[in-house]
């Protein structure tokens, strides 16, 4: 039951034929792929402005040499000479036997339950794609992102399945 009476006034909120029909129309695959390239321009990390002062200084004397389309396992010493977005050098050990990931920079070490972090993302520098832009969300928003600069791109699948989990969801 409405709850509707003799004298009830009603408020009517539609669409037009044509506005649903729109709506139910499926996006052709060239109109995809337009929105993809759209989006990967939009967002690219290495052209974002906070990113690109801290790219534009350029590879790190220390950093660990990077290499591309390759897929490597951690290996047993931490992996150093990423930059975080302050500038100052990183570096990243994995206390497996912890659950942990120490991040270490000159000032203190911060030690993080893998459990804490939410996701790992990673995109490639631009232009050095060798090495990539690597995330670890700590918190619910993006906001709470820790960014590593310079981390070598053939340890990347490696750190998400570490932190992450061998089942982790892309």
């Amino acid at each position: 039951k409405l709850g509707v009476v003799k004298g009830s006034k009603i408020m009517v909120v539609g669409s037009t034929l044509n506005d649903v029909l729109e709506v139910a129309k499926k996006p052709s695959a060239q109109q995809l792929k337009e929105e993809e390239k759209k989006e990967a321009q939009k967002d690219s990390w290495s052209q974002n402005k906070v990113h690109k002062k801290i790219l534009e200084k350029g590879v790190p004397d220390d950093v660990m040499p990077g290499i591309k389309n390759c897929t490597e396992s951690l290996p047993p010493f931490p992996l150093s000479g990423m930059v975080n977005k302050s500038g100052g050098k990183v570096r990243l050990t994995f206390k497996m036997e912890l659950d942990q990931v120490w991040v270490g920079t000159k000032e203190r070490t911060q030690k993080i339950p893998l459990n804490s972090i939410k996701s790992v993302t990673s995109e490639p520098i631009e232009g050095h794609e060798e090495y990539h832009i690597l995330a670890l969300q700590l918190g619910p928003t993006e906001a709470s992102r820790y960014f590593l600069y310079w981390t070598p791109a053939q340890y990347i699948d490696a750190i998400k399945e570490a932190i992450l989990g061998k089942w982790q969801l892309f």
